[in-house]
């Protein structure tokens, strides 16, 4: 399985919103685009939570590179 890394800067929050996603990073790419013509950012994460940022919000959204998941205690 290949999940996503996605990192949000929010206007005015010192911290960033980072979690992994299914999608690809095209995907996440016309997910942005699309919430630029809306009102809000919906993203879904591994795990089934959703996160949601009005679109006002964003700063910056970083798409970062595709990973395999690992699977076992060692490392290849």
């Amino acid at each position: 399985m290949t999940d996503m890394e996605i990192t949000i800067g929010i206007r005015q929050v010192a911290r960033e919103l980072t979690f992994e996603s299914p999608l690809s990073a095209d995907e996440v790419a016309a997910e942005i685009t699309k919430a630029l013509d809306g009102s809000v950012l919906d993203l879904e994460d591994i795990r089934g939570r959703r996160i949601v940022v009005p679109t006002e919000s964003l700063g910056y959204v970083e798409i970062g590179a595709e990973e395999q998941r690992r699977v076992g205690f060692g490392t290849a």
